[in-house]
C-alpha cells in the first residue's frame, strides 16, 4: 500500500496499491487541467442547465415545521431524482478528456448507479455498476432503471452485501482494468483527488442555495442541514456556507452507521477518515434503513470539519427518519428519500428558526421499504 500526505488535516491522502498510483496521478493532472479550462466549466454548466434541470429550486415548508422558516433545497427535482447526477456528469466528462471508454461505479441506494448509467448513456460509454445484493433487493426500482439505461449491474454477495462490499468490489475491478476504465466514486470518499473532485462537483448545491436564500429572505439561514453517509450532498451543501461563521452546518448520520459520532480514525477504501471499527482496526458493520447511509465510513473533509468544530454531526434513528418521511409527504406533498428524511427529522429539535435542509433525493426508490416499515403496505 502507498501512503501520501493527508489533505484535510490528519485525514484524506492515498492508501492504495501501487498499481493505482499512476491512474490517480493521471486523474489529478486531468482534474487540475479541467479546473483551469473554461470549456470544461462551460460544458458542466450547460449540462446542468439543459440536462439536469439546474438550478434546483428552494421550497418553503411551513406545514412541516410550523413556527420555523424551513426551506428545502430541492435536489430531488434533478434529472434522475437526486444530487448524484451533478457528480456523475462531471466525472464522466472528465473521463472522456482522459480517453477512458469504460466507466465503473459503486452504489448503495442506487441513485449514484442510476446517475452514472444516465451519464454513460448520454455519452455512449460502457457502464458497469457494483451493488450489494441486499441493496439490490431494497432498491429494486433503481436496479431496473440501470438495466434500462444500458448498464451492467453486478451483484455483490459477500459480507453485509451492501455499499461497503460494493465499493471494495469496484476497486478490485479498477485495479484490473485501470488502463481503459475510470471509476466514478459516488461520494466524497476514496483516495485523493476524489474527495476534492466530488466536493467541487456538488458545491453547486450550496452556491445556488446561498444565492436563493439571500434573495428570498435577505439574509443567510441560521443553519443548513444535510444527511451524511459518505457525505456528498452534505459537503456540497456546506461548501456554500463554510466561510460564513454565522451559519451552523449540521450533518445528520444514521444512528446505526454513525462514523463521525461513534467512529475512530482509520483507513477505508483508500483514505484516512473517521470509520466504524473495533479496537483491532477491523471494519464494523453499519446499519440503516436507508441504503445510502448504510456505510461504515465518511468523507475525510467531514472528519476535519467535525474536529475543527466548524460542523456538528447528530444522530437519527430509523424510526425518526420514517416519521419524517411520512410527515413531509402528508404536510407538503413531497415524498423524500429515506436519506433526506434523516435530515428532516432533526429540524424540530434545532435551536434555530430559519433553516435550510438539503432534500438530496426523492422517495420513489424507498416506497416498498418505508411503507412496509410503517405498516402501510396494501
Amino acid at each position: 500500500m502507498t501512503e501520501t500526505m493527508e489533505t484535510y488535516g490528519p485525514y484524506g491522502g492515498r492508501y492504495v496499491p501501487e498499481t493505482l498510483i499512476p491512474a490517480l496521478d493521471e486523474l489529478d493532472a486531468a482534474w487540475r487541467e479541467a479546473l483551469a479550462d473554461p470549456a470544461y466549466r462551460a460544458e458542466i454548466e450547460h449540462l446542468g442547465r439543459t440536462y439536469t434541470g439546474r438550478p434546483s429550486p428552494i421550497t418553503l415548508a411551513p406545514r412541516f415545521a410550523p413556527g420555523k422558516r424551513l426551506y428545502l433545497k430541492r435536489e430531488d427535482l434533478n434529472h434522475t431524482g437526486a444530487h448524484k447526477i451533478n457528480n456523475a456528469l462531471g466525472q464522466v466528462v472528465l473521463a472522456r478528456r482522459l480517453g477512458k471508454t469504460r466507466i465503473i461505479a459503486e452504489t448503495g441506494a442506487g441513485q449514484h448507479g442510476v446517475a452514472t448509467a444516465t451519464a454513460c448513456a448520454r455519452f455512449g460509454l460502457e457502464c458497469v455498476v457494483f451493488m450489494g445484493a441486499e441493496d439490490m433487493r431494497r432498491q429494486a426500482p433503481n436496479v431496473e432503471r440501470m438495466h434500462l439505461l444500458g448498464a451492467t449491474v453486478v451483484p455483490v454477495e459477500f459480507g453485509t452485501r451492501t455499499l461497503k462490499e460494493a465499493t471494495s468490489e469496484a476497486i478490485r475491478d479498477w485495479i484490473t482494468n485501470v488502463e481503459t476504465t475510470h471509476y466514478v466514486i459516488g461520494s466524497c470518499v476514496g483516495p485523493a483527488p476524489y474527495p476534492e473532485i466530488v466536493r467541487e462537483l456538488q458545491a453547486v448545491i450550496g452556491r445556488e442555495a446561498r444565492e436563493q436564500l439571500l434573495e428570498a429572505e435577505g439574509t443567510l439561514p441560521e443553519a443548513v442541514v444535510a444527511c451524511v453517509g459518505g457525505g456528498s450532498n452534505a459537503i456540497g451543501m456546506f461548501a456554500g456556507f463554510v466561510d460564513d461563521p454565522g451559519v451552523r452546518l449540521v450533518g445528520v448520520e444514521a444512528a446505526g452507521a454513525a462514523s463521525l459520532g461513534a467512529g475512530r480514525t482509520g483507513v477505508l477504501h483508500g483514505s484516512r477518515s473517521s470509520i466504524l471499527s473495533d479496537t483491532d482496526g477491523q471494519i464494523a458493520d453499519a446499519h440503516s434503513i436507508s441504503a445510502g447511509l448504510d456505510y461504515p465510513g465518511v468523507g475525510p473533509e467531514h472528519a476535519f470539519l467535525r474536529d475543527t468544530g466548524r460542523a456538528e454531526y447528530v444522530l437519527c434513528t430509523d424510526e425518526e427518519a420514517l416519521a419524517a418521511f411520512r410527515r413531509l409527504s402528508e404536510t407538503e406533498g413531497i415524498i423524500p428519500a429515506l436519506e433526506s428524511s434523516h435530515a428532516l427529522a432533526v429540524v424540530d429539535g434545532l435551536d434555530a428558526e430559519y433553516v435550510c435542509v438539503c432534500l438530496s433525493g426523492r422517495g420513489d426508490k424507498d416506497l416498498a421499504e418505508a411503507l412496509t416499515a410503517l405498516g402501510m403496505r396494501v
